[in-house]
């Protein structure tokens, strides 16, 4: 099974993230212009949060607070979830279903080296079920 560390080797190294005080709407552009669901959200070169589309939709429109005005520290996920590089695609998709989140901050030694997202997990599961599948449909010609 393939480790998170081959998966971020795979992507793009860049690191999205905006400051606590950075305004809500701000964070929404940037995950807009970068196609993604979540920013980092970092205090210098510590992980303070995260926060993501849903935070948007459930804590600053249904509560009638203004994206403008309104910090992402007051909307962030603080208690991230994160995994480190060694661990498994196995591992990262049971903790993403039970806690029912999409996004998983890679972190080693208080260090974030990437985020690693539902998409990329379920693509590596799919491409190693197929490599299987060839590999038995091989053997069985054979």
């Amino acid at each position: 099974m393939r480790t998170v560390r081959q998966l971020l080797e795979a992507k793009s190294l860049d690191i999205h993230s905006v400051a606590p005080d950075t305004p809500v709407v701000d964070a929404i552009r940037l995950m807009a212009q970068k196609g993604i669901g979540a920013v980092l959200v970092m205090d210098g070169p510590r992980l303070a949060g995260i926060v993501s589309e849903r935070d948007y939709a459930r804590k600053v429109v249904l509560h009638g607070r203004a994206s403008s005005t309104t910090p992402v520290s007051v909307i962030m996920t603080a208690d991230v979830f994160t995994v480190g590089p060694d661990d498994t695609v196995d591992r990262c998709m049971v903790s993403v279903t039970e806690r029912r989140i999409r996004h998983l901050p890679v972190v080693r030694d208080g260090h974030v080296e990437g985020v690693v997202s539902i998409g990329d997990l379920v693509k590596a599961v799919i491409e190693d079920q197929q490599l299987e599948l060839d590999q038995l449909q091989r053997y069985i010609a054979s």
